[in-house]
């Protein structure tokens, strides 16, 4: 994972929505802080002596950054809950004087977001190393040793990769009964729907995530991805056999290279492929650290909920769903649709 933190707001937020790196990192990083409210919290005056550089310094990155800090657990307290936090740590707060009428307090995960940008301290880039190492080690370990497969681990992955096993089917047979040309047509059509959704063919595709030949790329989807193939196979079948019996004749290449266009720039279909080119790029980059150029665009921080989604107690491996009578009745429903 060769982010750098200083100059990414994604690649910072990917890191701090991730709560089993944090929760980890929080244990063996050991950088103390002051117990309130149910949690770790750190103060100005501790940021000076764990980073060692002046009030000023920290006082410039919480006003440049404010929003982002804020969002990620900094916040200031006065009145009653100074007093209450004085009360629990009036030692440790010798140097924070006690007639402050208001002080700021940085949760964990608002620490690491400051040592994710402080470029003028060693200690900040001793602590950002071992963050993304810890973040490799978690995301490995609860996605049982390899990330090629994570996107398994979604509970919708195996309905929407059955569902579009079976549009597929029937966009197979609309090639072999509509389209006028030969058996190349179905690996050639197969890579002209991944370009139109993903931009990427085949090849493209298994050499930016590292797979190996024998490697079935379709098996590394996401469930959005895989519901937006399924969207284009449905619709371009439809049509094909709309095409046949309206005018009697299979159709040539180049009009179902019309429909494909037609189909990437239709308003009705620009919601699924934006969402299956965001959830392709953003999670990709952050749980295969596999960067799609083409997507770039379409790269974001990946939200809390996704790490749950994928690294979460209700996460499971393929084998484990395959026995899970909640998603053998999804399979029934479907079979019988």
């Amino acid at each position: 994972m060769a982010a750098d933190l200083t100059t990414s707001a994604k690649d910072r937020q990917n890191v701090l929505n991730n709560r089993y790196a944090l929760e980890h990192a929080e244990r063996h990083l050991a950088l103390g802080g002051i117990s309130y409210q149910g949690e770790t919290v750190f103060t100005k005056q501790q940021l000076i002596d764990l980073f060692d550089v002046s009030e000023a310094t920290i006082e410039r990155y919480i006003s440049t950054h404010a929003d982002e800090l804020k969002a990620n657990g900094y916040r200031l307290v006065k009145g009653k809950n100074l007093k209450d936090f004085k009360q629990i740590a009036y030692g440790p707060l010798i140097n924070e004087g006690t007639k402050t009428s208001i002080l700021g307090l940085f949760s964990f995960r608002a620490l690491l977001n400051f040592a994710m940008l402080l470029t003028e301290s060693e200690q900040a880039k001793v602590i950002r190393s071992r963050v993304l190492d810890i973040v490799i080690d978690v995301m490995a370990e609860r996605a049982g040793g390899h990330t090629k497969f994570i996107n398994q681990r979604d509970q919708d992955y195996l309905p929407a990769a059955y569902q579009e096993f079976s549009y597929r089917a029937e966009f197979t047979r609309a090639l072999g009964n509509y389209l006028e040309l030969g058996s190349l047509k179905f690996g050639m059509y197969t890579n002209k729907i991944y370009q139109a959704i993903f931009h990427e063919n085949a090849s493209e595709y298994k050499n930016i995530l590292k797979l190996a030949e024998k490697d079935n790329m379709r098996e590394t989807l996401y469930a959005e991805v895989l519901r937006a193939i399924a969207s284009f196979e449905n619709g371009l079948a439809s049509q094909m056999k709309s095409f046949h019996d309206q005018h009697q004749r299979k159709m040539k290449p180049t009009e179902l290279d019309n429909l494909i266009k037609e189909a990437e720039r239709s308003p009705f279909l620009k919601p699924i492929l934006d969402e299956a080119r965001t959830k392709m790029a953003s999670r990709d980059l952050c749980f295969r650290d596999a960067l799609h150029e083409k997507l770039g665009a379409y790269v974001q921080s990946v939200p809390e909920a996704d790490f749950e989604r994928f690294l979460g107690e209700t996460s499971k491996s393929l084998e484990d769903r395959l026995v899970d009578p909640d998603t053998l009745a999804v399979f029934k429903r479907l079979k019988e649709r």
